[in-house]
């Protein structure tokens, strides 16, 4: 494998200092946590490291401050084998978090945003990427982005790619803020959880029909494939052309951890994609990949390597072959078939995504972003 086209991953870079209380403090009040501990984070953060140790050259285009906790992001990122060439550094605080944990697995977050959000523009006073940058963006496998940099960072990120035929990969999470359409029309891959799609659409996902519909409106924003996580039930893959794909998770032995499985997900498939792995190889891959991570503690302390994620696979595969689908899943197959399939009467003229729209009974005019 070599350099000729890497991921290039263009986010977030956060040091996450956990506390675990028995309260959240009241106003004026002092507390004293049980125990507290501090790990590097920020969504492009973990997703450079989860890409880099399944063995994919990951470039990190982020930023940090000029405090300690950049020798924390920037120790975790090398260890993983992430390409820190582009990671800058500037004036301001490293992004960092304080979670509050209770009794219970409930959390608290506070966000400082800092070096994430203190994009500095260039001499021409528009971009943000240096040339160096934008022509590591020009020779990727791929581009991946999150929300947790200004849109505009992930918007000129996103033209760049774009125009050199780079595909795209958006993680909606990072913020609750509508994404700009203009935006969208450039992503190839939206990958959304549940409350991220509905978010989005403003249309219930509490069934596999809703969740199919919700994405298919999604496309209409100009997004060609869309990646719907949905945790212990797995995720679904509605691409631009072609029927819905569905994986279920790969449930683990112990679950100790879920901090950064979606990442993991996001990740994975993002390197499934560059590898030209088939669309359900690619589902299977990033599904391995999540199901390690939540083995074990701290988001990028438990990125999976390659070799553990194809062992998985391996066993996974052959317990698909010696089970029979289950009937919830026989449902689910026929509910895919009865929303993929084009009734003939449908003018040839129109688009794939139309003709679901059609199918569905969504008008196009009523879509909002």
């Amino acid at each position: 494998m070599t350099l000729s086209a890497p991921l290039v991953v263009v986010g977030s870079a956060n040091a996450d200092i956990f506390v675990e209380v028995d309260t959240l403090p009241k106003e004026g009040e002092r507390i004293v946590a049980k125990s507290g501990q501090t790990f590097a984070g920020g969504k492009g953060a973990i997703q450079a490291s989860c890409a880099a140790r399944l063995s994919y050259p990951t470039y990190f285009v982020g930023q940090v401050g000029k405090d300690g906790h950049a020798s924390l992001v920037r120790d975790a990122l090398l260890s993983a084998g992430v390409r820190l060439d582009h990671m800058n550094m500037v004036k301001g605080p490293t992004g960092h978090a304080l979670v509050m944990i209770q009794p219970g697995g409930k959390r608290s977050t506070v966000v400082v945003q800092g070096a994430n959000v203190s994009w500095p523009r260039l001499a021409d006073g528009i971009n943000r990427l240096t040339t160096t940058v934008q022509q590591l963006i020009r020779r990727a496998g791929a581009v991946l982005l999150q929300r947790e940099v200004p849109d505009s960072v992930n918007m000129e990120a996103a033209k760049i790619a774009r125009s050199a035929n780079v595909p795209v990969i958006l993680d909606a999470g990072g913020t609750g803020t509508p994404i700009p359409q203009e935006l969208l029309k450039c992503v190839t891959v939206l990958s959304a959880n549940e409350l991220e799609v509905a978010r989005l659409t403003g249309m219930p996902i509490n069934t596999w029909e809703q969740v199919i519909k919700a994405a298919t409106k999604i496309q209409l924003m100009g997004v060609r494939n869309v990646l719907v996580k949905l945790g212990g039930k797995g995720a679904v893959l509605i691409p631009q052309d072609g029927p819905p794909l569905i994986q279920h998770a790969i449930q683990p032995p112990v679950m100790v951890d879920t901090t950064g499985a979606s990442d993991a997900f996001t990740a994975a498939y993002a390197v499934a994609l560059i590898e030209r792995q088939s669309p359900s190889g690619a589902l299977r891959f990033a599904a391995a990949a999540a199901s390690l991570c939540i083995r074990a503690k701290g988001a990028i302390l438990s990125m999976p390597e390659r070799q553990a994620v194809l062992k998985i696979l391996v066993n996974y595969t052959s317990i698909e072959q010696e089970v029979p689908p289950r009937a919830a899943d026989e449902q689910v197959l026929c509910l895919l078939e009865e929303h993929t399939r084009f009734p003939l009467e449908i003018p040839a003229t129109s688009s794939p995504v139309e003709n679901k729209m059609q199918l569905m009974q969504i008008q196009p005019e009523s879509l909002t972003v």
